[in-house]
């Protein structure tokens, strides 16, 4: 909508540039609209800010992270680990988080050789467990970024997974987040600026036979996230959910390798005869990468989605038929 509009004036009806060779045509330079010219908005254009009906140039978004601290759980590898390398390309202080030291301090390492001149530290501490939490909340008393990434999964029959298995992911995949975001989020509502962002799954939504626990976890993080952000209404703080496909992490990629010497064939034929076979309504056709995970986190972690709050964003190539 026009902002003029807000000003009791008719609003304005866009014509679209005409060719100024045709009879009775407007000139390139400037259109009419509802009886008055209007000038273009855009001071980069050709036309020095007259409406010329060329396309804007494309902005370049360049996130800058400086100064910001931001933890990452469980980014000792994978999903997590390229979230971690992106923050800390974008000038965010990093705080790497696996469930033990020596974990946490190798991925530090693996990082800093990434990330030329990259701020980064390990803290080791298994956030599935409420002393964890604590532990790492202590080393860790103030955050402006947290991705709740961490988690686990597991193929298993309905009628063998026991109580103490849903316990188990209840507290891993969801619990962790609440624990954290529990101790972290006040103080970003105190600041008026922070970002939460919980790693789901498509999962959440389309709920796998084969691994109903993990599918439970996955939906029960989208509540939490939705719900946590209802708190920051009116604040510079926001909470979103990603929700990311089948991902080539370590542990895939050594699983294509193996299945791709046996088949004579490549990594990447295996890699997308499996996802067309095991999820067949992606359109990706392919398992995505680790970094194009992150970077949609690192976006969302930006201060220019400062618009995206509450929501249940989808990276996981298609496989989910439906339109929001």
């Amino acid at each position: 909508m026009d902002l003029e509009a807000f000003n009791g004036r008719p609003p304005l009806v866009t014509l679209g540039a005409v060719a100024p060779d045709r009879p009775g045509a407007h000139s390139p330079a400037t259109i009419e609209r509802i009886g008055r010219i209007v000038r273009c908005p855009l001071a980069e254009h050709p036309c020095s800010g007259q409406s010329c009906g060329r396309p804007a140039k494309s902005a370049t978004v360049k996130i800058d992270l400086a100064g910001k601290v931001a933890l990452v759980t469980g980014s000792s590898g994978g999903i997590g680990l390229a979230i971690a390398r992106g923050l800390a390309n974008a000038g965010a202080s990093v705080v790497v988080n696996g469930r033990s030291q020596s974990r946490a301090d190798a991925a530090v390492d693996a990082l800093k050789q990434a990330v030329t001149g990259a701020d980064a530290r390990g803290v080791g501490a298994d956030v599935s467990t409420s002393e964890g939490c604590e532990r790492l909340l202590k080393a860790v008393p103030v955050v402006d970024i947290l991705v709740n990434n961490a988690g686990i999964f597991e193929s298993k029959d309905f009628f063998e997974i026991s109580d103490d298995d849903w316990s188990r992911y209840f507290q891993s995949n969801v619990m962790s987040g609440v624990r954290l975001s529990r101790g972290y989020l006040r103080g970003m509502l105190q600041s008026n600026w922070g970002r939460i962002v919980f790693i789901s799954s498509e999962s959440a939504l389309y709920i796998p036979k084969e691994m109903i626990h993990y599918g439970f976890s996955k939906t029960a993080q989208l509540a939490v996230s939705r719900g946590l952000a209802e708190l920051t209404a009116g604040s510079g703080v926001t909470v979103n959910a990603v929700l990311p496909g089948p991902t080539r992490s370590e542990g895939v990629e050594a699983m294509l390798r193996s299945m791709a010497a046996q088949l004579g064939i490549s990594v990447e034929e295996v890699g997308s005869s499996f996802v067309k076979e095991h999820k067949p309504t992606s359109l990706l056709q392919r398992f995505e990468s680790v970094d194009e995970v992150a970077n949609m986190v690192i976006y969302v972690c930006s201060k220019e989605a400062s618009a995206t709050n509450g929501a249940a964003l989808r990276v996981e190539g298609g496989i989910v038929r439906t339109i929001a």
